[in-house]
């Protein structure tokens, strides 16, 4: 029995892979199954956490060295593009400076993906968003 319920899921677990990177493409597919810079960030210079119309929220955090984006990490508990998204936003903000790091935006990152289903756009404005409020707690406390 054991054996036959694993095959289950393993097909069932390829045909949500196919759904994934049928509906998405390959570019949100591999960040989607290993987002990179997942995870909370203990004693962060600056932390925002926004959550979107959906419900979906998205935490971005920052260190800085020299006014640089030094290190960089999310948490998303939304949806799979949100994840997505987070990721490619510190992606986009590290080893930046203040300013550029805070004019990243949505297009940006759906620029990165070559862009999501109409209705998982907000996604990506939403990760940005983080990131600009973010930047600009640190600018708040920091820059003179």
């Amino acid at each position: 029995m054991t054996k036959e319920l694993n095959a289950q899921l393993d097909e069932l677990q390829e045909k949500i892979y196919d759904q994934t990177l049928e509906v998405f493409g390959p570019e949100v597919f591999k960040r989607w199954k290993e987002p990179a810079y997942m995870g909370r960030m203990k004693n962060p210079h600056s932390y925002a956490r926004l959550t979107g119309s959906c419900g979906d929220s998205v935490e971005i955090y920052l260190k800085f060295e020299e006014d640089r984006v030094s290190e960089v990490s999310f948490f998303s508990d939304g949806c799979g593009p949100s994840v997505v998204c987070g990721s490619v936003a510190c992606e986009l903000a590290l080893g930046k400076d203040v300013e550029n790091a805070a004019s990243i935006t949505g297009e940006d990152i759906l620029h990165i993906l070559k862009g999501l289903p109409e209705d998982k756009e907000h996604c990506a404005y939403l990760a940005a968003q983080a990131l600009q409020e973010t930047v600009h707690g640190y600018i708040k406390k920091n820059v003179t």
